[in-house]
């Protein structure tokens, strides 16, 4: 081998060393585009998540902040009907609507049985008035003897 194959040789493995080295630098730097374009994504979706947080925590207060303001009506409303129940804490606006909803039932029923107890006294009242009826029309219908006796009695003096 002569000096120069051997520098051709050499110069063969540059050329193919430079070629490698500037595809790898081109890899290299399409590598740090693409890590450059998602790491501003990553901060544009950070971004974005730090924005729906303040957005959740401000439905998080705006929702409590009407319950507040509910119960304080609800609670108001009760104190203007002064409808106190004892037994009854304003926690949960269900176990009230369960409350009025049996009280409502309670007088349904109570009304039901006033009307039945009403409608069977009526009834009694007027198959006594028959009865009543009934027994002035038999005295009615007696033959009075003593009356009789009296007036024949009458033509025979």
């Amino acid at each position: 081998m002569t000096n120069a194959e051997t520098i051709s040789k050499l110069n063969n493995a540059l050329q193919t060393l430079i070629k490698a080295y500037e595809e790898l630098q081109d890899k290299n730097n399409n590598l740090k585009e693409r890590i450059a374009e998602l790491e501003d994504e990553v901060l544009n979706l950070e971004l974005i998540k730090e924005s729906l947080e303040k957005d959740v925590a401000s439905f998080k207060t705006n929702t409590e902040q009407d319950k507040t303001n509910i119960y304080s009506m609800l609670g108001k409303i009760e104190d203007i009907l002064n409808k106190k129940d004892s037994n009854l804490d304003f926690v949960s606006p269900i176990s009230r609507v369960e409350k009025e909803e049996e009280i409502v039932k309670e007088e349904v029923q109570n009304e039901k049985e006033e009307g039945a107890i009403s409608e069977s006294e009526n009834l009694l009242s007027s198959f006594e008035n028959v009865l009543n009826k009934k027994d002035e029309q038999k005295e009615d219908n007696k033959l009075d003897l003593t009356r009789m006796s009296s007036l024949l009695n009458g033509f025979h003096n």
